[in-house]
């Protein structure tokens, strides 16, 4: 009996969660309508900001009194947002119907399009939820990302159209990397080793803040040649690019000795662990401060595989993270890997 009862529970809280996934897709759609019908009505009459103030609010009390609570001026205004910022029916089939008012109503406050339309395709296709999509746009997910490749920004598919997307490395990498999830206080020193338990311990957030494709495997990887043994701290695969990831933890600024452990650690790891139809390992240095000098004249100016990224144990300003994107990017330049912004 008990397993039936298992079942018939299971078999109710899967056709109320299809209920609820129909009934918010039917009702995100409700509100683009919506939001289409109040600006072709404001196409036909008059455009001045008065009538737009005195239709919302008249349909807003209309809507209250018919519907119930839900239906304020500044909800109907954003309706209409939602139509202006996202009028190709395409997109919205595509995208923003697949997601949750909530999570339409965030993204569509972000003022870069290309960025939009990144967290449109991200959170649906990686099943964020709104509070990781919040995230992700509070830390300047997207910025991060593009900060660290070397052209232009991410573009959507449909944007793109017919033009291939290159993959390249550097599409994976995000500068500076956001860790405020760990708690760690900043007004005392730690170690390397506390560092490593608490990305252990908060490893899905971590996987989340790595980006697409990340797996885990293993932490102090223990790697054993004819002379010497060796552990690495941390260990994933990325089934996207289709190699290994190993990370190595510095609680201090870069310095050189880091980035040659860093090359001796991936040479090593293609050497005696990468396996038939893995592309070669990728190396990333998560450390507190980067260095100019070392990144133009060591290896990781050269390297392809090899990456150096400073973290922020907390949760910045949208102002300290700009600043922290602008000087990766000079970084870059200086490097020659990026060579000016679009126009």
């Amino acid at each position: 009996m008990e397993s039936v009862i298992t079942d018939v529970i299971h078999i109710i809280e899967e056709a109320r969660r299809k209920a609820y996934q129909a009934i918010n897709t039917s009702m995100v759609e409700a509100y683009w309508l919506a939001g289409k019908r109040i600006v072709e009505d404001e196409l036909e009459g008059d455009k001045r900001a008065e009538y737009g103030k005195s239709a919302l609010k008249k349909l807003s009390n209309a809507l209250t009194v018919k519907f119930g609570k839900g239906y304020s001026t500044t909800n109907i205004y954003d309706f209409k947002k939602f139509y202006t910022t996202f009028p190709d029916e395409n997109i919205f089939r595509t995208l923003c119907g697949k997601l949750s008012w909530s999570h339409n109503r965030a993204i569509m406050r972000v003022l870069d399009e290309n960025a939009r339309l990144y967290y449109l395709r991200e959170a649906s296709e990686q099943n964020w939820g709104v509070r990781q999509l919040e995230r992700n746009i509070n830390t300047l997910y997207y910025q991060r990302l593009i900060s660290s490749q070397n052209s232009q920004p991410v573009e959507d598919e449909m944007l793109k159209k017919t033009k291939e997307l290159q993959l390249d490395n550097r599409d994976f990498i995000r500068n500076p990397t956001v860790l405020e999830f760990l708690n760690i206080p900043t007004n005392y020193a730690y170690t390397e080793q506390q560092l490593e338990q608490s990305l252990i311990d908060n490893l899905q957030q971590f996987l989340l803040e790595l980006g697409k494709g990340f797996a885990f495997v293993a932490r102090q990887k223990y790697i054993c040649t004819e002379t010497s043994d060796f552990f690495i701290d941390l260990v994933f695969y990325n089934y996207i690019l289709k190699c290994f990831v190993i990370i190595e933890l510095k609680t201090d600024k870069i310095t050189h000795q880091d980035i040659g452990q860093l090359d001796m650690y991936v040479r090593m790891f293609d050497d005696l662990e990468r396996k038939e139809g893995d592309n070669p390992t990728i190396g990333i240095l998560l450390c507190t401060e980067t260095d100019r000098t070392i990144a133009k004249y060591s290896v990781l100016n050269e390297s392809k595989q090899l990456f150096a990224s400073k973290y922020l144990p907390y949760l910045p300003t949208e102002e300290e993270l700009a600043a922290e994107i602008e000087r990766e990017k000079n970084v870059l330049r200086e490097q020659g890997i990026i060579y000016g912004e679009e126009e």
